[in-house]
């Protein structure tokens, strides 16, 4: 079988552009939010992984380079940078850091032109050290274009140094543009204290003594078969001890343990190195690197590092692996009872880690995976489900192109700890979904318990190009199959910050309008999010109780099932007020700051059908005309002459609409100060003769509340809505910036 089909939203293009072109109440985000402020939020303590090294960001160390970013823009440099930031170093130019504490070693991730490589000088409290990074874009720029939405991607690679220098806590560290170096885009800098290597452990065949060559000149893959063979025969496990070994095929490991010397010293360097059918035995992994050379994405080669069966109680810990398409590929017999731990995984082509059916009862913890280029952490019951695994305690920066976490069917799975960074494009920081991808292969929907609980996303959520709307930092997506009944999600103690859009999203992604309803919240803190803390496209229900959201862009909740029917949020006790500020109709707001600007409390339910339609006034003064009351946009607005009541502002529906509320809205800028306008609300089937559909009463405007508000009748058939207004406590003039008409 194919061991990475295509299967990142092939049916999303067609299925979500008739969403986006068709439903007149959803239009295109045409562009991401502007620039972002500076981080706000790092990883609080107790999340991801324990990691051996320290991360320094450029953009927060000494610098004569140029500032890159904040962008969020796909394609862009500074959008795959952490933190959306990063410096350009020309010629002469430097980044230094000042550490904190001791490091003999060093990981840069950088930005070169395409197609270029070369060198960066290095320079430890002034002094030049030998040695330099190496630097290259050769195994950056994908190409992705059988993937919809995908744009060339993973800009950054990761290069490693030892400094050969001890660095003590406030030593300087310098990275500079001499001559011959390559001018380069530098994003962080982790520092890290490495043991020496480790020493051949007793009762273990070395590869060296069955003929591999550390020195990476010759191939090593059949005196490393050899050594396995050996080991495995006389119960004795294998040793890889300090060098480069150069693999071009892959290794008859089963049923052994192989342990390195460890990972910065230690270095198999080759390319789909594991790849068993079936095994017969325990399969124990141990501190060394594994460093590919694959350049570009094809699906339809298993370049990974393990492919297939592991064996039932395996362990994989301390592994350093870089440049292989997928790390890790699980699929088959055997892969019952496994733990992947303590590793690094950096720069993949597509997943860090796939269940993809069959794995059963198996943990993944303490991993620490970035730039991948597609879904970090992912388990795909696909064929058979995977039950009973466990992610936890995970860090994830930069997947470039789909989700952090991914669960896409299973059952009885558990999420937790993890910390989810800066995603991108095409992707959620958590992804709990029913999307098959392959029709008629033994997909499983999610069932049993689904558990989330205690993660925590920084900056994370990304605009989908075949949607026009984005992808959440928690996404419940119920794409191929309803998400109700046989399973329960249960989304317990989650931070979501800095969210560049919304929290918390339920979808049917493949316009199916299929219902999302067994998902319970209980804890959760939303903070900054952009746009809403709730994103409902889909009808269904979530229960959501203690949560907390501050500093929302736009509104508490966005609530527009497609292509019909209803979604309910109940609301538990605990939560802060955000689950009152519904924002009104069903265009998507444009990603703002501070608190809620656009809010409304009609029931969910039912689109705004006045929007862009034919509109007339009594009057207007300067360019203040009525169709600014329907172009979508809460900052323009309709002003009538002044001293000159009664004013009347009138909208053509284009046909007759069964209505029962309407919504009216002015600025939301707070610069708008509170008042009152007197108004009557009116209704006509022909345009000639209208009727009171809502008498004439006082509506207060405020912008604490949003400056909206909301007006509910009796179901009535109205081709004419007209808003009479006799009265303005802020202004002598009939005023509006939204006229709102919603269907019943």
């Amino acid at each position: 079988m194919t061991d990475l089909p295509v299967r990142r939203l092939a049916p999303l293009a067609a299925a979500l552009a008739a969403v986006v072109l068709t439903a007149a109440t959803i239009t295109v985000l045409s562009s991401p939010p502007a620039a972002l402020a500076a981080p706000s939020a790092d990883i609080p303590a107790g999340y991801g992984a324990s990691v051996p090294f320290t991360t320094y960001e450029a953009e927060a160390a000494a610098t004569n380079g140029g500032a890159v970013g904040p962008d969020y823009t796909q394609g862009t440099v500074a959008s795959e940078a952490s933190g959306r930031r990063a410096v350009r170093l020309d010629p002469g130019q430097h980044v230094e850091f000042t550490l904190a504490g001791q490091a003999n070693a060093v990981v840069v991730a950088h930005n070169v032109p395409r197609g270029q490589s070369g060198s960066l000088s290095v320079y430890l409290n002034g002094q030049k050290l030998p040695g330099k990074l190496a630097l290259t874009a050769r195994f950056g720029y994908l190409e992705t274009a059988w993937i919809p939405g995908a744009k060339t991607h993973q800009l950054f690679q990761h290069a490693r140094l030892l400094l050969g220098r001890q660095a003590n806590a406030g030593d300087r560290v310098r990275l500079q543009v001499d001559g011959g170096d390559l001018p380069a885009t530098i994003d962080l800098a982790d520092f890290e204290q490495v043991a020496g290597p480790a020493g051949q452990p007793a009762n273990s065949v070395s590869i060296t003594a069955t003929g591999a060559d550390p020195s990476g000149g010759g191939d090593s893959t059949a005196a490393i078969n050899r050594a396995i063979a050996e080991a495995r025969a006389q119960g004795r496990s294998v040793w890889i001890p300090p060098g480069d070994f150069r693999i071009t095929n892959k290794l008859e490991i089963d049923n052994v343990t192989v342990r390195g010397a460890g990972p910065w010293h230690a270095t198999l360097r080759g390319t789909h190195l594991i790849d068993n059918a079936s095994t017969s035995g325990t399969l124990r992994l141990h501190d060394f690197a594994v460093i590919g050379e694959v350049a570009q994405r094809v699906d339809d080669r298993p370049d990974n590092f393990v492919n297939g069966s592991l064996g039932n109680g395996s362990v994989v810990s301390g592994i350093w692996i870089q440049h292989q398409k997928v790390g890790l590929w699980l699929v088959g017999p055997n892969n019952n009872n496994l733990t992947i731990e303590n590793s690094r995984f950096l720069d993949l082509k597509a997943d860090g880690l796939n269940f993809n059916g069959t794995v059963t009862n198996s943990v993944v913890r303490n991993n620490f995976l970035r730039n991948t280029g597609d879904d970090a952490l992912a388990m795909w019951s696909i064929h058979s489900a995977n039950r009973g695994n466990t992610f936890s305690h995970n860090t994830i920066v930069q997947p470039n192109l789909a989700n952090g976490i991914a669960i896409y069917g299973g059952t009885d799975t558990t999420v937790s700890r993890n910390a989810i960074v800066d995603t991108n494009a095409l992707g959620s920081g958590i992804a709990i979904s029913n999307q098959e991808f392959l029709a008629g292969k033994g997909f499983t929907p999610l069932g049993g318990t689904i558990a989330v609980r205690d993660n925590v996303t920084v900056r994370a959520g990304a605009m989908n190009p075949n949607w026009g709307h984005p992808m959440s930092a928690l996404r419940i997506d119920s794409y191929d199959h309803p998400v109700e009944g046989g399973v329960r999600v249960e989304l317990t103690g989650n931070q979501f910050l800095d969210s560049p859009y919304s929290a918390i999203q339920a979808v049917s992604g493949g316009g199916k309008g299929l219902p999302v309803s067994s998902v319970h919240i209980n804890g959760a803190t939303v903070r900054n999010a952009r746009t809403v803390v709730l994103q409902a496209e889909t009808r269904g229900s979530i229960t959501a109780a203690n949560v907390t959201a501050s500093g929302t862009g736009r509104a508490g909740v966005y609530n527009c099932p497609y292509p019909n029917g209803t979604f309910s949020l109940q609301a538990g006790g605990g939560n802060n007020g955000w689950q009152d500020h519904v924002w009104a109709g069903c265009t998507w707001p444009e990603p703002g700051g501070g608190n809620p600007t656009s809010t409304s409390t009609p029931p969910p339910g039912g689109v705004n059908v006045a929007q862009g339609k034919p509109i007339s006034a009594g009057s207007h003064v300067h360019d203040l005309a009525a169709a600014r009351a329907v172009d979508g946009n809460a900052d323009s607005y309709w002003e009538s002459a002044n001293n000159a009541f009664p004013q009347e502002i009138t909208v053509d529906l284009g046909s007759t609409y069964q209505i029962n509320r309407v919504g009216l809205a002015l600025p939301p800028n707070p610069a708008w100060g509170a008042r009152t306008q007197t108004a009557t609300i009116l209704g006509s089937a022909n345009g000639s003769g209208y009727a009171e559909l809502a008498g004439t009463r006082g509506y207060t405007f405020d912008p604490a509340t949003g400056n909206t508000v909301a007006v509910g009748f009796a179901t009535t058939g109205v081709r004419y809505l007209r808003v009479r207004v006799t009265g303005n406590t802020g202004w002598p003039a009939g005023q509006l910036a939204e006229l709102r008409v919603h269907t019943a």
